[in-house]
């Protein structure tokens, strides 16, 4: 046992000891979320638990029984990240991944979102996997707070916490409503989490998509979403408009002006329409006898 607590001690924490040389000047010192709920975790359910404190502190109404259907494996044991995932998103939620560094972390404690996170709290060769939330930290200690296990207020140093994260490929993610973009939101992180949403929750991801485009207005992926997400909600005119903007923003994308062929004609424009989808069809690419379809099937229409 003293040599296993040797190795847990020597194991190094890279990411701490960058913070501790080049603290970020705009990050507070402190920060700590107590109004974030607190589910003792029953046996091996830490991901109900987990995925529990941060959906209800983001105003869904659940419980970690509601949700170990969704998202406990009993011949596991436990949860997957995939599961977590995709149960986030059936609440009407973005589920985004965090990117791998223990100052995202703190930022996004410090903008007020709760941070699940996947640790090992042993060593490799047997694995003790476990889901927690951060929900504080505090520069000058060095620590970091979470709802962990059967305790509401775990503190443990960064280093150990890191250590224990490192082991999962630092896997974090944050629940938030799709009307609000994560403190640490990057561009094709934040786009693929609302596509995602889409498959599930398509007037989510639609407010979701125009989250996006208020921070980045000229992203393809997000503007083309923003259509297909209102043409799946039969707003045809809205769906013109966000293609619209596409083919001007991006006159070279096919898939742009095939949507766009695709929603004038179902709104009887034709000739509009026909102009639009062999725009698509001279344009090309991988997707051309989609294109070519949809031109026939416009071409053919009365």
């Amino acid at each position: 046992m003293l040599f296993l607590a040797h190795l847990l001690a020597g194991c190094a924490a890279p990411q701490t000891a960058a913070l501790r040389e080049a603290r970020p000047a705009d990050l507070p010192a402190r920060a700590e979320l107590t109004s974030v709920p607190f589910y003792p975790q029953e046996r091996y359910q830490c991901g109900p638990a987990a995925l529990a404190t941060a959906l209800v502190h983001a105003g869904v109404e659940t419980s970690a029984e509601r949700l170990v259907p969704l998202v406990y494996l009993p011949a596991r044991q436990g949860s997957l990240q995939a599961e977590m995932l995709a149960a986030t998103r059936r609440h009407g939620l973005i589920a985004y991944p965090l990117a791998p560094r223990i100052e995202d972390v703190l930022r996004e404690v410090a903008a007020g979102t709760p941070v699940v996170v996947l640790q090992n709290l042993a060593l490799d060769p047997w694995p003790r996997w476990h889901y927690a939330v951060v929900v504080g930290y505090d520069q000058s200690r060095e620590e970091i707070v979470l709802r962990s296990g059967t305790t509401r207020r775990l503190v443990m140093t960064w280093s150990a916490f890191e250590r224990t994260w490192a082991r999962s490929r630092h896997w974090a993610m944050v629940a938030v409503p799709p009307d609000r973009l994560p403190a640490t939101a990057e561009e094709e992180r934040y786009v693929a989490a609302a596509l995602a949403l889409e498959g599930v929750d398509p007037s989510a991801a639609h407010r979701a998509y125009a989250t996006a485009l208020e921070r980045w207005p000229r992203n393809l992926a997000a503007r083309i979403g923003l259509g297909n997400t209102a043409y799946a909600q039969g707003d045809l005119l809205a769906a013109e408009a966000a293609y619209r903007q596409a083919t001007r923003d991006h006159p070279q994308s096919a898939d742009a002006w095939n949507n766009l062929a695709q929603a004038l004609v179902e709104l009887g424009r034709k000739s509009e329409a026909l102009a639009a989808a062999q725009r698509a069809v001279a344009l090309g690419g991988p997707r051309l006898p989609r294109y070519r379809a949809t031109l026939q099937a416009i071409d053919s229409a009365p």
